[in-house]
């Protein structure tokens, strides 16, 4: 049964669906580091529960703590502010080193690749916009 036979038989009208917004290739490209990174925690978080480096609350906590923030975070690279939280996220991955000091490679690692992804990204969403035009589709 399909919406416009079940509008007829209730009497209202059939539910319209809103046309997904389109992402650009920079905004989905840091969308997915920050869940790589989200992923990522739950390592250090045993590691650092299981060498003693913190109380079992605060290891568990600030863990799954980190990894809500950055899926959260990973739904805001659509505006700028978003981005510029995910910078601010990169220098807070970066400052667990200071907890558990394998975490300053692992932060670097990531740091490249979300550098890599704001520079690609917004270098093909650029190319794209000149490709739209080019066409006339804006």
């Amino acid at each position: 049964m399909t919406d416009a036979d079940r509008a007829s038989r209730t009497g209202r009208a059939p539910r319209t669906r809103k046309p997904r917004r389109e992402r650009g290739a920079q905004e989905s490209l840091l969308s997915i580091t920050l869940i790589l990174e989200a992923i990522m925690f739950f390592f250090p978080m045993l590691v650092v529960f299981g060498k003693g480096t913190l109380p079992p609350a605060a290891a568990f906590g600030g863990g799954i703590g980190s990894m809500i923030v950055l899926a959260l975070a990973s739904r805001l690279t659509g505006n700028r502010a978003g981005v510029w939280f995910g910078w601010l996220l990169q220098a807070a991955i970066l400052a667990t080193g200071f907890i558990e000091p394998f975490m300053f490679a692992v932060a670097v690692v990531f740091l490249a690749l979300w550098v890599f992804c704001f520079a690609k990204g917004g270098q093909l969403d650029r190319q794209n916009a000149r490709r739209r035009a080019a066409l006339g589709e804006d």
